[in-house]
């Protein structure tokens, strides 16, 4: 048998990387796989399968596009051959998702440069891993059912301003990383503190271009059943295989209190 895997949406990557995800219905839990005999022998990514894509994918999918992009930048596994690959496929979103949402087919370029973004972006973090924005998202997607991309877009600014200590010193290496990443992306960066702004506001504004849902208590969860299950959902992102990798090791405490931020989707601004 020969493994050829053809993407229809630009998103997870997964043409080109050994993860699969597993829901258990049952329980809402998330697992998340990793076995090379789960890489495909080839991928065929070619932008025509996903020309028809309609908006709310197109969205959801670039968002987790641009978190594969950014969390891979900013792990701990991260090298010189994976950045090269995250910082491309960050810019191709930050340029293209915004036509490709809006326009779709009648901008076949900021199609295709989508999806060769969301190829990259899995070749990154195929080799460098991930973070706790997605620890967090596989864990919420799995107990209210939140779509993975929607997830991912309503936990990343908080995740980014935490990793950065933004409202504290925003001396870490995962801020210089990200201050890095925002000059690349052509955004006010002339201190650590304003690159990580910038950053902030540009993950915001795509946010709100595409109408990304503000917070958690926008998607239909009752505030009851997320006080509820919280402490449920903290422990399975503290067992989620992204969480090693991320460039600050979280505690039970932190990931609460990124759940509630993201709760409210207060945005976090850059100053």
């Amino acid at each position: 048998a020969y493994f050829v895997a053809v993407p229809t949406s630009s998103g997870t990557g997964s043409e080109c990387t050994p993860f699969a995800i597993i829901t258990d219905k049952e329980t809402g839990i998330k697992w998340p796989l990793a076995d090379y005999a789960l890489l495909p022998n080839m991928a065929i990514v070619d932008a025509d399968n996903c020309m028809t894509a309609p908006r709310g994918l197109t969205a959801a999918s670039g968002i987790d596009v641009m978190t594969h992009a950014i969390e891979s930048y900013v792990s701990i596994m991260a090298s010189d051959y994976t950045k090269g690959l995250s910082e491309r496929a960050a810019k191709l979103v930050f340029e293209n998702l915004p036509s490709s949402f809006t326009n779709g087919a009648k901008d076949p370029h900021a199609r295709e440069e989508m999806h060769n973004a969301s190829c990259m972006a899995g070749m990154a973090f195929t080799n460098a891993s991930l973070g706790i924005t997605h620890s967090l998202a596989h864990a919420l997607g799995g107990v209210f059912r939140v779509p993975h991309g929607r997830a991912n877009a309503l936990l990343m600014a908080d995740v980014v301003a935490w990793n950065a200590d933004y409202h504290g010193q925003c001396d870490t290496d995962a801020a210089r990383k990200y201050a890095r990443l925002a000059h690349l992306l052509d955004l006010p960066a002339a201190t650590t503190r304003q690159g990580v702004a910038s950053l902030l506001v540009a993950i915001q504004a795509l946010k709100d271009e595409m109408s990304m849902p503000a917070g958690i208590r926008d998607t239909g969860v009752i505030a009851a059943e997320f006080e509820q299950r919280l402490a449920e959902m903290v422990g399975q992102a503290l067992r989620d295989s992204c969480t090693p990798t991320n460039p600050r090791a979280p505690d039970a405490h932190a990931l609460t209190e990124l759940y509630r931020r993201a709760w409210t989707g207060n945005a976090v601004q850059g100053h």
